[in-house]
């Protein structure tokens, strides 16, 4: 454990609350993103984290700066798999590319919240049961072997746990009213699909911190190293995937890719346990063996599938003709394709 001075916690937690308010007020009137807006807002999240992290390295040293950076590029590729969930909710839903980001922000609220709860559990957890640490390995050995077979388990938008139970609690009208999540009708004040969507967003992230969360703990058993990393990269999700949108299908090698990350996280998590509950003369892996191994993969599996789709094009502009086609909800719901 790092020994984090208070003002580093208010200085991040500061940081997190200015950029939200920024995001909403710069995004206060719905419309479509185009890729220019995403990349440029995608390049300001990446460019505040790798701030954050420079600030870590200085206050707390290289050790510190180096397990928040792996943690940080580590979540950052275990995410690109929230990306194509989102594209299914969206079109499962019939979701307005207008109003794509308003779901998508208060998606990430939810995300930061839940994501504190469960690094915290798990950080308590392992400080106190190191051979809880098998037990995650074993977590992600059996989604590698889930993503080479091919038997990644499909997500259900419409039947997902979060929507059931929203229906339960408030009526979901089947009509979307403008951004807005609740309207009165007859005097009763019901959902919008919106509302629905957010929760389908929440449930969907509960499913991936299953992996997110073992994996961010090999990196550091630090409450502040994991829960920044994983903060700086959700709040960048929505801008990556405004950006790659049009891209997803054409990422053929990534999965691959990912499998090998969480392969190699899971013998990392093994020989931690091992050093700690055997034997200090088994090995570990250092931090900048991991952050060169993830690097390594990822810049691989990107490299490899764009050579594999060397038309790819990026889109047009927010507000071009086809981006305003995109406003009209597609008939028919769209099943998992992944």
């Amino acid at each position: 454990m790092f020994d984090v001075p208070y003002w580093l916690w208010i200085a991040f937690v500061a940081t997190v609350v200015v950029s939200l308010v920024v995001d909403l007020l710069a995004h206060r009137s719905a419309h479509v993103i185009g890729f220019k807006e995403a990349a440029a807002w995608s390049g300001l999240w990446v460019g505040l984290a790798l701030v954050f992290g420079a600030v870590v390295f200085l206050v707390l040293g290289g050790t510190a700066g180096t397990e928040y950076t792996t943690a940080w590029l580590l979540e950052k590729s275990l995410s690109v798999d929230n990306l194509f969930v989102f594209a299914l909710i969206f079109a499962y839903f019939k979701v307005p590319r207008a109003y794509q980001h308003r779901v998508l922000f208060f998606g990430v609220i939810g995300a930061l919240v839940f994501r504190g709860v469960f690094l915290a559990a798990g950080v308590a957890v392992v400080s106190r049961f190191t051979a809880v640490l098998f037990v995650f390995a074993a977590i992600l050995f059996y989604s590698v072997y889930k993503i080479l077979k091919g038997e990644e388990e499909s997500f259900d938008p419409g039947r997902s746990f979060a929507v059931r139970l929203l229906r339960k609690v408030v009526p979901v009208r089947d009509t979307y009213a403008g951004p807005k999540f609740f309207v009165k009708e007859a005097g009763k004040r019901v959902a919008t699909p919106l509302l629905a969507v957010v929760a389908a967003i929440e449930a969907a992230d509960l499913i991936f911190a299953v992996d997110s969360v073992p994996a961010v703990l090999a990196v550091s058993d630090d409450t502040f190293i994991v829960y920044t990393s994983n903060a700086f990269a959700i709040l960048g999700l929505r801008a990556l995937y405004f950006m790659l949108s049009g891209l997803l299908d054409r990422f053929h090698y990534l999965s691959k890719g990912l499998a090998i990350i969480l392969g190699f996280i899971g013998v990392k998590l093994i020989l931690q346990a091992t050093h700690k509950m055997v034997s200090p003369s088994v090995p570990e892996i250092p931090s900048l063996v991991s952050l060169a191994v993830i690097v390594v993969v990822l810049a691989a599996s990107v490299i490899l599938s764009l050579r594999r789709a060397p038309d790819a094009t990026t889109g047009g502009d927010a507000g071009s003709p086809e981006e305003e086609e995109a406003l009209t909800p597609p008939r028919g719901r769209q099943q998992d394709s992944r």
